[in-house]
């Protein structure tokens, strides 16, 4: 599926998931096994694995682990019963990102109308478990052809240029996904096409999954890079420094207004400010079409000991006792700051007219 050297968040046989436990890197490389959809709800919860797409895949994988060994005697009915509460208790622990609640409903979907017509709870399974793999064999295509679409539009939006420098914020790689990776997926496109001067990425407090993921990527990879602190953007792009910023995306809103790490707002402002483009790169199922804007969408906050404590709240104390805490996981970029959004089906560009995204007309026609 991926180069035996490529780094790999998710490692999956039939009945057997192991997650590379991403808190510990880079220093150390520990996966941690996952029997049931209980290992796979605290995985993500805790951050084990992380990544909008990374996070659908460990919750349908855990789940196909689960059910893979199974003594059920119920019905077929019974069967889509228990896999569909099993998937509405996985999509509560990241509410954010939609690539989770896409696939549950997606999976509900399918278990359900087996269950018209299947002969016992074995085949409800079954069908769960192939599906669920499904997803993990196409997340890497998917991926790799957002890197190259990424690649190939960049290159022309910048005059064919030979030497591109790009930003990158929080980790969308191959630790972000089942491999290859969204943002970091177009990075190595333009890499692996002679093309790509640096890549920069921030630190992304307060967990620092830029740091600690993505330039571990990036030096796995041998791919030219710099590590920046988040406040050092806005004079990375004064000094002209780098062309483009990519980004990945937990939620797509219809518009075109979009969920991400916490600091990817501030970098569109400042794109915007220094004639930078901006691009996000993520799959279709990135996008919710059922909110009309960004304002819809929820916003996880996450616990105020990743502020208050050394490494993402989990070393010694290092902020002041006694002082309050606003630690919002993510923030909407509007549409308005975005140059364009970059899909395994190709780029959605804006329509000349009033300069808005038609992702719903663009949707339709990939089809």
């Amino acid at each position: 599926m991926v180069g035996s050297d490529a780094l790999q968040s998710i490692v999956y046989a039939r009945g057997s998931l192991r997650l590379l436990d991403q808190r510990k890197l880079p220093l150390e490389v520990d996966y941690i096994d996952v029997k049931d959809s209980a290992d796979g709800w605290n995985a993500i919860r805790d951050m084990v694995v992380r990544g909008a797409p990374a996070i659908a895949i460990a919750a349908a994988l855990a789940l196909a682990v689960e059910v893979s060994g199974l003594d059920f005697t119920g019905t077929p009915a019974g069967a889509a019963s228990f896999v569909s509460k099993k998937l509405e208790y996985l999509v509560s622990s990241r509410p954010t990102a939609v690539n989770l609640s896409d696939a549950a409903t997606k999976l509900q979907t399918l278990v359900s109308k087996t269950a018209e017509t299947a002969k016992d709870a074995k085949a409800i399974f079954q069908v769960y478990i192939e599906a669920a793999e499904t997803m993990l064999i196409d997340d890497v295509a998917d991926n790799k052809a957002i890197g190259s679409h990424g690649a190939e539009f960049l290159q022309k939006q910048l005059g064919n240029s030979k030497n591109i420098s790009v930003l990158t914020h929080c980790n969308t790689g191959s630790l972000a996904t089942a491999g290859y990776g969204t943002a970091l997926g177009v990075i190595r496109a333009l890499h692996s096409g002679g093309v790509l001067e640096k890549a920069f990425c921030t630190e992304t407090r307060p967990f620092n999954q830029g740091s600690r993921l993505t330039a571990f990527e990036l030096v796995h990879e041998k791919i030219p890079a710099t590590l920046i602190a988040d406040s050092a953007a806005a004079a990375l792009m004064k000094q002209g420094r780098v062309q483009a910023v990519i980004v990945g995306a937990d939620r797509i809103a219809a518009n075109g207004d979009t969920a991400n790490k916490i600091g990817t707002y501030n970098l569109a402002i400042s794109a915007k400010h220094h004639g930078v483009q901006f691009y996000v790169a993520a799959p279709v199922t990135s996008i919710d079409l059922t909110l009309p804007s960004g304002e819809e969408i929820v916003i996880e906050e996450r616990s105020p000991k990743e502020l208050l404590n050394s490494e993402g709240g989990l070393g010694k104390q290092v902020a002041a006792s006694g002082i309050s805490v606003w630690n919002p996981a993510f923030d909407v970029t509007p549409a308005n700051l975005i140059t364009a959004i970059i899909t395994e089906k190709g780029v959605i560009t804006k329509t000349d007219g009033d300069g808005a995204f038609d992702i719903k007309g663009f949707i339709q026609s990939a089809k």
